[in-house]
């Protein structure tokens, strides 16, 4: 009889655990990238009534009779299924869609986490709302080394990108064949010297004859004076439909005359390419489409692609790689100790972390403006409620019936 109470006893204490389990995954359900747990049963020592005996000539063999001594918890398993995503629109909101973790650095510690409601702290470093640091790869002048070892990632706000000198233009448009001998066309756009000044280019074209003209570009000096800084000959080939050259040259030693410091001359691409400078007869639409310089730029927002890239857009429209962002996978993820604060640390069963760029090796894919949501389903959760209510409810008439066994069996004296 006291065999039936203490395993109703050890029934009791492992559905309250099973409670303990669906009610943190139930209080959890709104936590970003929580992952629930299940618990699992398993039966303790049994108690040998009979021991197992082999069949002989003489006769059949018995199996053993045996009592169950109870239950207990064998485990509480982790469900890594992925979680719903939810958009937030937070440039630092990032979600996992696949396998993998971020990494963070708490106290000198590493630890792993799938929830992505990341910020910038005053010192621009990228973390999470309890101050980890979010590891990766910082950019050095916009390049990424992933096989360098990982650091805590930082935006640079307030840094500084240098201006980049103007090397090529890019010329389009049509001439007028029709145009009368001595008739001009002008076109203009800003250019940008090694130290970031803007300077108006103004090209001038002078039809000289048929099917010829003369191309004169210019720029102002310090006082305001157009000087000019290149020319070149432009003589329309009928058969083959193109001009006699297809490019034009802004010679540094001129554009240094006028003022201007240039690493090396200035090409202006007049042909070579599936749009270039014409002449056909009507309208003109010569022009400079693009110039490849730009003024220095100070960092204003940033952006991240599928592969955890953060790149940074700066105030003169240009893009430099920031860092990226770095994401760890384990041979056992089951094997993660949970540490609190939504983050797991390593163990000795979960295998050491296998450390890479998202979308390789098995690590899912980074999204950013989005967080993962719990992956726990109340559906689910709730039908466990029932079922660990009824299994402790069970038990506890196991025990009332063992009782008033007991107390019959005290009876039997009177």
């Amino acid at each position: 009889m006291l065999r039936s109470l203490f395993s109703a006893v050890s029934g009791l204490r492992s559905h309250q655990t099973m409670m303990d389990v669906i009610g943190n995954n139930i209080a959890n359900v709104n936590t970003t990238g929580y992952k629930s747990g299940q618990t699992v049963f398993e039966d303790t020592l049994s108690q040998a009534v009979r021991n197992a005996g082999g069949a002989s000539q003489g006769g059949g063999g018995t199996n053993a009779a045996q009592v169950g001594l109870g239950v207990r918890v064998a485990g509480i398993t982790t469900n890594f299924s992925q979680g719903s995503t939810q958009v937030t629109g937070r440039q630092g909101d990032m979600a996992i869609q696949g396998d993998g973790f971020f990494m963070v650095q708490k106290d000198g510690q590493a630890m792993y986490t799938r929830a992505g409601a990341f910020s910038f702290d005053a010192l621009g470093n990228l973390t999470t709302p309890e101050g980890a640091t979010v590891q990766g790869w910082p950019a050095v002048n916009g390049a990424i080394n992933t096989n360098a070892s990982t650091s805590g990632l930082r935006l640079p706000f307030g840094q500084v990108l240098a201006p980049n000198a103007t090397s090529s233009i890019d010329i389009g448009g049509n001439l007028p064949a029709d145009a009368a001998t001595g008739a001009q066309v002008t076109h203009s756009i800003d250019i940008v010297d090694g130290q970031g000044k803007t300077i108006p280019t103004t090209t001038t074209y002078t039809k000289t004859g048929a099917n010829a003209w003369t191309a004169t570009t210019t720029v102002p000096d310090a006082s305001g004076n157009p000087v000019s800084v290149g020319t070149a000959n432009l003589t329309w080939n009928v058969t083959s439909q193109k001009f006699n050259t297809d490019t034009m040259t802004l010679t540094k030693g001129a554009l240094g005359t006028a003022g201007y410091t240039f690493p090396s001359d200035v090409t202006m691409s007049i042909g070579g390419d599936a749009t270039p400078l014409t002449q056909f007869a009507g309208s003109s639409s010569a022009t400079a489409r693009t110039q490849d310089g730009s003024t220095m730029g100070q960092l204003q927002s940033f952006s991240m692609d599928t592969s955890g890239i953060l790149v940074g857009v700066f105030s003169n429209g240009r893009t430099e790689n920031l860092g990226q962002v770095a994401i760890a996978n384990f041979a056992n993820p089951g094997g993660l100790e949970k540490a609190g604060d939504s983050m797991w640390r390593g163990s000795a069963n979960s295998g050491q972390p296998q450390v890479g760029v998202a979308g390789t090796g098995g690590r899912g894919q980074l999204n950013s403006g989005v967080l993962e949501m719990s992956n726990v389903d109340l559906a689910q959760e709730f039908t466990n409620l029932v079922v660990a209510q009824r299994g402790f409810q069970a038990n506890s008439r196991v025990i009332t019936a063992s009782d008033e066994i007991l107390q019959d069996l005290v009876n039997l004296k009177r």
